[in-house]
């Protein structure tokens, strides 16, 4: 499996921010990771492994980005609007910068489906939805899509921007909207075991039913909890039988 290391200073986020590359053909598979994890967390917890078959066969490249939640949302020591200050640069670090740094390694023609587990699938969800004329559809792996679960009780215009259970209920553009009914490849997976919550994505995923979008609701056994070894499953099961 070919594997790169790229970074560059960016202007979005004022720091270093590092990419790793795995494989060279196929579409683009952007992985955010969990909580408070780096680029090379699935890396780490063997995901790659299991997505290797995929990535010699040249069905996928995969892209894994750092995210800055100990900046945002998990620092305890910044205040609340800092916080939704720095999350949105870090979108705007994906949309100015990743992207383009995608397109560039692949072609402006290569489909571009975003990817996470945990907090994760929140942010992989958001950037989906958000920009769908960038990015043409998600992988959500046990998420919940609600940000104010995250933000300590502070509640403001970029909670709201960035929490889709919240923003996708009123979101009446029209043409977002047909871009995101565009997508057939909106993914929302759970298990029903230990730490996971099924109901959360039932709930986002009738949201999405009410604004005539289609996706695919998969919820597994109690036997899948939030963890790593679901999220190693499920993911080369995606894979495998949808793309």
């Amino acid at each position: 499996m070919k594997r790169e290391l790229a970074s560059w200073y960016s202007p979005s986020l004022n720091k270093e921010m590092p990419v790793a590359r795995y494989g060279d053909n196929g579409f683009s598979l952007l992985l955010v990771p969990t909580a408070a994890a780096d680029y090379l967390e699935y890396e780490r917890f063997q995901l790659m492994e299991h997505l290797a078959p995929f990535i010699d066969a040249g069905k996928v490249s995969v892209f894994s980005i750092d995210s800055i939640n100990n900046e945002s949302w998990l620092n305890n020591n910044m205040s609340p609007r800092d916080k939704s200050i720095r999350h949105q640069q870090w979108n705007d670090y994906v949309f100015n910068e990743v992207v383009p740094f995608l397109k560039t390694n692949t072609s402006n023609e290569t489909p571009v489906i975003t990817c996470g587990a945990s907090f994760g699938a929140l942010h992989s969800m958001n950037l989906f939805l958000k920009r769908p004329d960038l990015i043409n559809g998600v992988i959500a792996m046990s998420g919940v899509y609600d940000l104010t679960e995250y933000t300590k009780g502070h509640y403001d215009e970029d909670v709201y921007f960035n929490s889709p259970v919240h923003f996708m209920s009123n979101l009446n553009d029209h043409g977002t909207l047909e871009q995101i009914r565009q997508s057939r490849n909106i993914h929302i997976v759970t298990g029903s075991g230990s730490y996971e919550d099924p109901q959360s994505s039932g709930k986002f995923a009738k949201i999405l039913y009410d604004k005539g979008i289609s996706y695919e609701l998969d919820i597994w056994g109690e036997e899948w909890p939030h963890d790593w070894n679901t999220w190693r499953a499920m993911l080369p099961h995606y894979l495998g039988s949808r793309f």
